[in-house]
Formats: C-alpha cells, sequence, structure tokens
C-alpha cells in the first residue's frame, strides 16, 4: 500500500510574536504543490525504513513516517512495518516534505489497519508531530494562524498560475531564523496578512511579505538574486517559502517558466515546475 506524498508553498508568512511553550504565531496560507515523495509499507517481523532518492540527514529511526507510526503504536496495536520512502522534494527548503511524509503515513496506517479515524483526529495526531502536519490531511488551501496548526479553509486559487520552485541546495535552520527576528524584535501584527490575500496577485510583490525573508536574505545573498531574477523573468509574484530556503515564483505566461527553468539549468539547482 502506498501513498503519493506532496508539499506546500507560503503565501506570505507573517510572525507575530513568541508564545509562551516557546512556539510563536504565525499567519499564512499554505497551498498545497504537487511535487511528490512516495510513502509505502508492506508487512514485516520488524519496523524498518529503507529511503531512495535524496539523501534524508539525521538518524533513519528519528523519520517522520516512524514517528507517525510509534505515535499510533501509543494508542493501537500495531503489527511491524516495513517501510520504503522514495525521497523527491528536498529536505530543509521550507516545503514541508517531511511533514507531508507524517500526515501521509498516519492516513496509510488509518487505512492499512482499519483505525477508523476521522480527518479530524489524523489532525491531532498529526500536531503532536510537528506545527504544519495536520494541513496535509486535507491538503488543501488553508489559512494557518496559531504555530500553524489552526485552519481556516480559503477560496483563494492559483490555477491560472505556473507554479517554479527553485532550491539551492542552501539549507536554513529554522531555529536560527526566528533567533535573528527575535534579536531584531522584528514582528508583524495579526490581522495585517489576510487582506493582502484577496487582492488581485498582481499586487503581491509589493504587500505580500515573508517575515523570514528580512534576516535569511543578508546571510544567503543566493536567495535574494532568485527571487530578482524570477522576477526579471516575468514572474507575478516571487518569494521564499516558509524560513527557506527554497524560493518559488507564479508565472501567468507559460513560456516564461520554461525560459527561466532553461536559465537556472547549469546552476545544477533542484528545481520545480507544474501548473497549479
Amino acid at each position: 500500500m502506498l501513498r503519493f506524498s506532496g508539499c506546500k508553498i507560503n503565501l506570505g508568512l507573517s510572525v507575530i510574536g513568541k508564545r509562551s511553550d516557546g512556539f510563536h504565531d504565525i499567519e499564512t496560507v499554505f497551498y498545497p504543490v504537487p511535487w511528490y515523495d512516495v510513502v509505502e509499507i508492506i508487512p514485516s517481523n520488524k519496523n524498518v525504513l529503507r529511503s531512495y532518492g535524496i539523501t534524508i540527514p539525521g538518524n533513519p529511526d528519528a523519520n517522520f513516517c516512524l514517528k507517525a507510526y510509534h505515535l499510533l503504536a501509543k494508542d493501537f496495536s500495531l503489527k511491524p512495518l516495513e517501510w520504503t520512502l522514495l525521497k523527491n522534494i528536498p529536505t530543509g527548503a521550507g516545503l514541508g516534505g517531511g511533514s507531508a511524509n507524517a500526515a501521509n503515513a498516519l492516513m496509510l496506517l488509518n487505512e492499512y489497519f482499519e483505525l477508523s479515524l476521522s480527518n479530524d483526529k489524523l489532525m491531532d495526531y498529526a500536531s503532536q508531530i510537528g506545527s504544519d502536519c495536520a494541513f496535509f490531511i486535507d491538503n488543501k488551501p488553508q489559512f494557518a494562524a496559531g504555530r500553524g496548526n489552526l485552519f481556516q479553509s480559503t477560496s483563494l486559487s492559483l490555477k491560472d498560475y505556473h507554479l517554479v520552485i527553485v532550491f539551492p541546495n542552501i539549507h536554513v535552520n529554522t531555529a536560527w531564523a526566528y533567533g535573528k527576528l527575535i534579536e531584531k524584535n522584528q514582528y508583524s501584527r495579526a490581522g495585517e496578512l489576510a487582506p493582502v490575500l484577496i487582492k488581485n496577485a498582481s499586487v503581491w510583490k509589493d504587500e505580500l511579505i515573508n517575515d523570514f525573508e528580512s534576516v535569511v536574505f543578508p546571510q544567503y545573498p543566493v536567495l535574494l538574486s532568485l527571487k530578482q531574477r524570477l522576477y526579471q523573468f516575468g514572474a507575478t509574484y516571487a518569494a521564499m517559502s516558509g524560513s527557506g530556503s527554497a524560493v518559488f515564483g507564479l508565472f501567468g505566461n507559460q513560456l516564461q517558466a520554461k525560459e527561466f527553468i532553461k536559465h537556472i539549468a547549469s546552476e545544477n539547482y533542484s528545481t520545480y515546475w507544474s501548473k497549479l
């Protein structure tokens, strides 16, 4: 049994302030992207994970898929499984690929073991693994608040756009990025993001902000350069996703999107293009 596990981009990202639990309150829109990893499970006499494709840093036993298994195993009697993960989505890119793997692992386990868990219950489990994990249960555009785990449906649609994502093989530490925002005491006000998102995307360039860009771009100028080049090739909107380091552009013109992909091809970056 297998599932295709996607990722997301952030449309705007406002960091509102630090919470008493050590997390931060944010406001953003998570928008699903059809760039997929593949998660497969088969019966086994022991729980083991084998990964292929992009190398995943860290201990394999700490992989989000196994975290999902052990979380459910606290409440249910689960037989051991062999996991296979084909990793296509870059790690540490601000795209939520690992979180999506965890959410899809929960859904696989729910179906395979016939646990009859509702989506709401699956979201409760997912939020225990990571702040954005729960988004991938429904996997549709959502306005996210709290620590990224409180959702409100949005009718926002990018169906007329071609999406280009560039990952320049730089890993931005999320804790470091939050720490830099704390140093600068540079927080946004709650409620500022939503009014911008309802405007036409043609004005997002000047008004739809990812707060992390102010601290990440000075440290990694190549990311700012990528954003500027996306605009030079005709992107309607370009931004960094999450705390980085993937940068994406929305193109209304397919030819311009393809021209940018050709332009960037020699630079040995991970790239993705699709119609949304």
